[in-house]
């Protein structure tokens, strides 16, 4: 199976048309055809519902689909990085986000980078978790945030400097936006919005055991995409502070959790990494950025 075959798949699941892909790809459509048809012979599998003037994805074609874009992902990150082994002055880096105010440390780790290396192009990923330290594991990445304490037989890693505090984000005329904390026993028979991840863990965890009589309304990945329907009046909103628009022009505000929720995160990387000289070069510059000379973890200024 070659890569680009491979790319050629990518382009029709994409288009779902084979004149357009073909145009795309600046090949003609026989060979694009050809290329494809012997694709589904190797893997012995139907990639393609073919109708007059479209083309859909079959299940096998899916799963191809998803396999693919990781592994084209990985081949280009595999070319950039031996084309920049010469280059002193920049290259690539691939990062993958979980969803934080805190990330400001690391964007203004960058920012002092770049200045030094101003040919660095970098790439951000943003994902819950588990999809950001899956895409770490496979090497697609080079460096994520997570919301979580690392595995340190896998990981080597740097505490962000503070936390992120939890609170509900609610609408103005909310009778709980009267108070000044939030406690598990008000949020009971609510609607509440949150990421699944952290309802299972960090909430849970929280709300011991009341947390039996909590209403998971629905789970989001983005908090933004959350508070869309707390202005909607068809919920409340779990997540981090800061996350949310809570001006007063917004009509949403966001109330502290008590007793206080706080989540630590991660800036991390895999312990076996064969790190490229601009990436060697930036964990460097992580370390400076985040420890003083007696070896403590300052906040960043």
């Amino acid at each position: 199976m070659e890569i680009r075959t491979l790319r050629y798949f990518l382009a029709v699941a994409r288009e779902e048309n084979m004149t357009r892909a073909a145009e795309i790809l600046h090949v003609t459509q026989p060979t694009l055809s050809k290329a494809l048809k012997a694709l589904e012979e190797e893997l012995g599998k139907k990639l393609f519902h073919r109708h007059s003037f479209s083309i859909r994805l079959t299940d096998e074609g899916l799963l191809l689909r998803n396999r693919a874009e990781d592994l084209i992902h990985l081949a280009d990150k595999i070319e950039q990085e031996f084309i920049s082994l010469d280059d002193i002055s920049g290259g690539e880096l691939y990062f993958g986000l979980a969803e934080s105010y805190q990330i400001r440390y690391l964007a203004r780790t960058i920012r002092d980078f770049k200045s030094r290396y101003p040919n660095l192009h970098y790439h951000i990923t943003s994902g819950d978790t588990e999809q950001i330290a899956d895409r770490l594991d496979k090497g697609i990445l080079d460096f994520c945030v997570l919301a979580e304490l690392p595995d340190s037989r896998k990981y080597d890693y740097l505490a962000i400097p503070e936390k992120d505090v939890w609170g509900l984000v609610m609408p103005q005329g909310s009778p709980l936006a009267e108070k000044e904390v939030i406690r598990v026993q008000d949020l009971e028979g609510l609607p509440l919005f949150c990421s699944e991840q952290a309802w299972n863990e960090e909430i849970r965890n929280w709300a011991g055991s009341h947390f039996s009589r909590l209403k998971l309304e629905g789970s989001f990945r983005l908090s933004y995409n959350g508070s869309l329907f707390v202005r909607e009046g068809l919920g409340f909103l779990l997540t981090f502070r800061h996350l949310i628009d809570v001006s007063k022009e917004s009509g949403l505000v966001f109330r502290p959790l008590e007793p206080p929720l706080e989540t630590a995160l991660y800036i991390v990387w895999n312990r076996s990494q064969a790190f490229t000289p601009i990436a060697e070069r930036f964990l460097q510059q992580l370390k400076a950025s985040f420890f003083t000379a007696d070896g403590q973890q300052p906040y960043l200024t």
